[in-house]
């Protein structure tokens, strides 16, 4: 990026809308699970647009899909007309999202379809009541953004919602954390039961969650713990919505999607990013009696356009023929085996978390659990020098993140372990383990 642009950007965009790096980089092409700056340097990318590009760049099947669209000449007719393939994408998602009679809307971003689930759950249970849990991240507008238990994300104090929250089986910090692994469900169980008797009244509408929390650093709270809440949840009619925008179509290598690690199924779950592969797509699926409950006209004007459903449909089309959730927990495991063998032992290094190709490496001071930011962004950018592009992310900004493409291949991940390895080891001082 030239200085030029720089100035240009800082002049006419808002400073909280922020730029990675100390010397910030434009990115004007990509090939696979590289990108490549205005001044020539190529990165391998173990970020992917914050886990969107999840099949990668310049795929000839993505990218042949949106041209057969855009030769017919309708880039947009909007919802009010019928669109094929939107029909035939909402049959995939319904075939593979496990949640029986099925519908689905279509949104632009996960930020809008976990708007439209909170919609749909507020209208059936006729409540404005929300359990959420902490450390959690949403979305930027109104509602999404009260259900947001990340400070960092949370831009106003305002909030449409009455919302309550829950421990999110956070294993580094709170209350949970000085619990054996085996008590914590127990214990979340217990709090979600005294929040329920303390500081709600009458019919509560739903529990939004993530399997993993994305922006919170990708802390997660043991397997079953959704579960776990579940059956407390039911004996209240309360429902429960999955925030898949990160987690879903594989990523996590375990399962297809995050809640099914928890032995539940949700109400009504909500995806996005990868799904478009950079186009703008996203939604809600849900039961449809909780779907239908919205009483009036509500549609999505770019929502599940012609040319964003056209990539969603080949996006997960090569998903499927390609078995991207075997190869997400294949390269995931080199990664995640690798980092723990060379760096887990080092004292800066509390924790090396995640499933398949969604991990995170949590940073703090030595011989404490206190968050070391600064050293988290000297690794990130050391990361940026060695040709790896990386995200950081957590409640107090000491959590590397990675959510590369799931077609990263098996030598993609062992050069980029190396990079991540050669830059801890740098920023650390510390002996790294070959």
């Amino acid at each position: 990026m030239t200085d030029d642009l720089l100035a240009r950007h800082r002049a006419v965009l808002p400073s909280w809308m922020p730029l990675y790096y100390a010397e910030p980089i434009e990115l004007v092409s990509g090939s696979g699970r590289r990108v490549t700056d205005a001044r020539g340097r190529t990165y391998l990318d173990f970020f992917g647009g914050v886990l969107t590009n999840m099949i990668g760049y310049d795929i000839p099947e993505i990218r042949e899909a949106v041209q057969r669209q855009l030769a017919t000449g309708l880039v947009h007719t909007s919802t009010l007309y019928l669109i094929r393939q939107q029909v035939e994408l909402a049959e995939k998602i319904v075939r593979h999202s496990g949640i029986p009679d099925a519908r689905v809307f279509f949104t632009n971003s996960g930020t809008e379809a976990n708007e439209a689930a909170l919609l749909a759950a507020t209208n059936h249970r006729r409540s404005h009541q929300i359990l959420a849990v902490r450390n959690s991240y949403h979305g930027r507008t109104y509602a999404a953004m009260g259900v947001t238990g990340n400070r960092s994300w949370s831009a106003s104090a305002l909030n449409p919602l009455q919302v309550a929250w829950l421990h999110s089986g956070e294993r580094l910090r709170g209350l949970l954390s000085r619990l054996d692994a085996a008590d914590r469900v127990d214990a979340a169980v217990e709090d979600l039961r005294e929040v329920l008797a303390t500081q709600t009244a009458g019919d509560v509408a739903c529990l939004i969650a993530e399997p993993i929390q994305g922006v919170g650093g990708f802390v997660h709270g043991p397997d079953g713990l959704l579960a776990a809440w579940r059956k407390v949840l039911d004996e209240h009619g309360i429902l429960l919505i999955s925030d898949e925008v990160q987690t879903g179509w594989g990523r996590t290598g375990e399962h297809f999607w995050g809640y099914q690690a928890h032995g539940v199924t949700p109400d009504l779950l909500t995806f996005a990013k990868g799904i478009g592969n950079g186009f703008a797509l996203a939604g809600v699926v849900g039961r449809a009696e909780i779907m239908e409950s919205v009483p009036a006209i509500s549609f999505s004007t770019f929502g599940g356009n012609p040319i964003a459903t056209a990539a969603g449909n080949a996006v997960l089309d090569y998903l499927i023929d390609h078995d991207l959730q075997a190869n997400a927990a294949r390269v995931g495991a080199i990664l995640a085996d690798g980092l723990r063998a060379a760096v887990g032992g080092l004292d800066p290094v509390a924790e090396v978390r995640g499933k398949g190709l969604m991990l995170g490496v949590e940073f703090v001071h030595p011989g404490t659990v206190e968050p070391d930011p600064a050293l988290t962004t000297r690794v990130f950018e050391a990361c940026r020098a060695g040709g790896l592009l990386v995200g950081k992310g957590g409640l107090y900004g000491n959590v590397l993140r990675m959510g590369p493409p799931l077609t990263l291949t098996e030598d993609e991940a062992r050069e980029g372990l190396a990079i991540l390895v050669d830059a801890i080891g740098s920023c650390v001082g510390g002996e790294v383990a070959a």
